[in-house]
């Protein structure tokens, strides 16, 4: 049997309580090329130096990057993965909430919506 519109938004609220600290942007492994012309780094893709993680994210327009050493990383984990469960549980809030109005208002509904239609939505 579905869980209600109201039910689920509930259990949404309920879920982003219980979140811990929640930190934007994405962690990344990168490698690199050293700044020695003659390494082989800069000619072979297998010998680049790391990987290193990388904390990746946007500050306005600007994409701010910050590497971290591996406890750094770690530590931040799950901070990164916070951020992105509370992403993701206010985007169904979001929708379950544009479907509730589309259905009480009597307009055609719209599965899948993201809610930042052009038409239905100007900024």
């Amino acid at each position: 049997m579905p869980v209600s519109a109201k039910t689920r938004q509930r259990q949404i609220t309920t879920e982003i309580s219980k979140l811990g600290p929640c930190l934007p942007g994405n962690l990344v492994e990168r490698t690199t090329r050293c700044g020695s012309p003659r390494c082989r780094c800069h000619h072979d893709p297998e010998y680049r130096h790391g990987p290193y993680p990388t904390w990746t994210r946007k500050i306005g327009e600007r994409t701010v990057t910050r590497t971290l050493n591996p406890d750094q990383a770690e530590r931040y984990r799950a901070m990164f993965d916070n951020a992105r469960r509370l992403h993701e549980l206010v985007t169904e809030l979001l929708q379950l909430t544009a479907h509730q109005v589309e259905q009480a208002e009597g307009w055609p509904t719209h599965h899948g919506d993201d809610s930042n239609d052009v038409e239905d939505n100007p900024r």
